[in-house]
């Protein structure tokens, strides 16, 4: 079943800013606790039209981001039907292959999936992103001396594999989930923000 989905990310973390699990380090602090939300403003899997959805995770990372073993709770679009939902699964936890089965496979289980609102919006490089009562962050973007967002390439870890991924800090960042044991209540830390294609 061929796949194929366009859009952007949004990425904030326990991490300060630059998140050094871009870069193969450790995490600040040993472990790291981030959300990942994937909006999806086109694509299709499998002949279903997933348009206009998100799909997120807040996972708890033990310690080097390559050496896996993530803890991660996912979260489904509430306004995805059943065939969007077992699509969107399909994806994300690596079955279909592409580049976003190396991220899946550095999850070592999946505590649960949840059907909730998601709330995903950029504008002009800030980023806000609401996933029901578990998470609430706002992003902002790094900025060059001429205005341009700061951009990481080619880094050996990626949330959005063959594109870049541009660095900020998230004024606000809450998460919590007694699955995962996270109780998250940050400013200033790590965000990152992004475009993906991605297709198998």
């Amino acid at each position: 079943m061929a796949y194929r989905i366009e859009g952007r990310l949004l990425e904030v973390c326990t991490c300060k800013a630059i998140c050094p699990c871009w870069i193969g380090d450790d995490p600040d602090g040993g472990t790291c606790d981030g959300t990942l939300a994937w909006h999806i403003d086109k694509g299709e899997i499998g002949g279903t039209d997933v348009s206009g959805l998100t799909f997120g995770m807040l996972a708890h990372i033990p310690g080097n981001v390559l050496k896996g073993n993530w803890r991660a709770l996912a979260f489904v679009d509430d306004r995805a039907s059943k065939a969007q939902e077992e699509a969107l699964l399909s994806v994300f936890t690596g079955q279909l292959g592409g580049p976003i089965a190396d991220l899946a496979q550095l999850v070592g289980e999946v505590v649960g999936v949840e059907r909730v609102g998601i709330e995903f919006d950029v504008q002009e490089g800030s980023g806000r992103l609401r996933i029901g009562n578990t998470v609430e962050a706002d992003l902002e973007g790094a900025r060059g001396p001429d205005g341009r967002a700061t951009a990481m390439n080619d880094t050996i870890f990626s949330s959005i594999p063959g594109s870049p991924a541009y660095i900020g800090r998230a004024p606000r960042y809450r998460a919590q989930s007694e699955q995962l044991g996270i109780n998250v209540n940050l400013s200033g830390y790590n965000s990152v923000q992004g475009l993906f294609c991605f297709e198998a």
